[in-house]
């Protein structure tokens, strides 16, 4: 006989409540809240890495790769002819390229981009916003910016405004997070002041997000949401001007800071720091000038472990004049317990202790960043790998061409 809750007695009364608030958090994927969990999660984010389709066929070099959820991409692709006796002569013709979910191949698609003569540079940039979604942004600096979005696959493109089109509460799901000046009209290098701005997967519009960390004059953030749902930027903790991080566990609503034990003395900064979140404990890589030792790019100061989800951090890595790694290519790349692995500019390391130490690995260099797939790691130039637990790759190639031999 099934007793109606209302007459249950109490200690029953209190199961079935119990019962119905774990049955909401499993449909809906967390809490009422609807805010990530502070820690890490596990195998559904953190699981092999998915397959991409092979595009070694396509023409020229590619540049601004990039992948939704659902392993769909695109890419620029530029192709040059050059003159050296005549530079004005030589012309780059600039395409896109698109892996349509599901796709056993790349395909070349429609690109508003012109054609390009000899004497002037690539400077398209490409930001994928979700699946079939995309970005291109061209000129900046001494050019005038221009925008175009797709929301069909690359068939079709729309000129947009690049100006901000007013606020957003929140980050939508796809969207990618940019820092801009609020002073338009200030050059890049002297910019006063920058807000977080989003693209957003809808329009392609760019809204200024309407809370924004607490971080100085110059947030850096990163462009997409980490495995666990969670957005972070870098910069300076008010008051102090020590190095520090903000994350967001609701889609940019609101925000926490927290500082990081830097080696060096208040008043110098990073440059910036790059947060990643592994499968057990999140990582910060500071980068900044280092004192003494060769001079390298992309000097790595230290790099910070945190296992509470980033309210607290311990520096794992001081970097000296000597002991490497003294560089960071990109993103560290986090696996299970305590395995971190970071891309220096002429060697690769890893770390079996969460960065305490480190030992050089055969396999050389490279540059990783975020993708909506896993980590994207680019080694030779048309050579890509793709991994979710930094542990199992999945290699691909695109745009390789008759030099590489294939």
């Amino acid at each position: 006989m099934r007793v109606p809750v209302s007459r249950a007695p109490a200690p029953l009364r209190a199961l079935v409540a119990l019962l119905l608030a774990w049955l909401l958090a499993a449909c809906t994927g967390g809490p009422a809240s609807g805010r990530s969990s502070e820690r890490p999660v596990g195998e559904g984010v953190f699981g092999a890495p998915p397959r991409i389709a092979d595009g070694a066929g396509l023409p020229g070099w590619a540049s601004g790769l990039g992948f939704a959820a659902d392993g769909s991409g695109f890419t620029l692709l530029a192709e040059c002819v050059s003159d050296p006796a005549r530079p004005a002569n030589g012309f780059c013709r600039q395409r896109v390229a698109v892996l349509d979910p599901g796709a056993e191949r790349w395909e070349q698609r429609a690109s508003p981009l012109p054609e390009l003569r000899g004497t002037e540079g690539v400077s398209a940039q490409l930001w994928v916003l979700g699946p079939g979604r995309a970005l291109i942004e061209d000129g900046g600096g001494e050019k005038p910016l221009r925008d175009w979005f797709t929301a069909d696959g690359g068939r079709s493109w729309r000129r947009v405004d690049p100006r901000p089109a007013g606020r957003t509460p929140e980050i939508p799901v796809g969207a990618v997070l940019t820092a801009e000046c609020v002073d338009r009209a200030a050059p890049v290098e002297e910019c006063p002041r920058e807000r977080l701005t989003v693209i957003s997967p809808r329009d392609g519009r760019r809204r200024e997000l309407g809370a924004q960390p607490p971080l100085g004059a110059h947030p850096r953030p990163a462009a997409v949401a980490e495995p666990d749902g969670s957005w972070w930027v870098s910069g300076v903790q008010p008051g102090t001007e020590r190095s520090a991080v903000a994350v967001s566990r609701d889609r940019g609503r609101s925000w926490s800071v927290s500082r990081l034990p830097s080696p060096v003395p208040a008043g110098t900064p990073a440059w910036h720091t790059s947060v990643v979140v592994g499968p057990d404990a999140v990582y910060a890589a500071e980068l900044g000038e280092l004192e003494g030792g060769e001079p390298v790019k992309n000097p790595l100061r230290a790099l910070h472990r945190s296992l509470d989800g980033g309210r607290t951090w311990q520096r794992m890595w001081t970097t000296g004049p000597v002991r490497e790694p003294r560089s960071l290519e990109g993103l560290p790349v986090p696996g299970p317990g305590g395995r971190i692995e970071l891309a220096a500019q002429w060697s690769g390391y890893r770390s079996l202790d969460g960065g305490r130490t480190f030992r050089e690995l055969d396999d050389g260099s490279a540059y990783v960043r975020r993708t909506g797939v896993g980590l994207l790691r680019e080694g030779s130039r048309c050579r890509y790998e793709v991994t979710r637990d930094g542990v199992r790759w999945s290699e691909f190639l695109l745009a390789c061409g008759e030099e590489d031999g294939l």
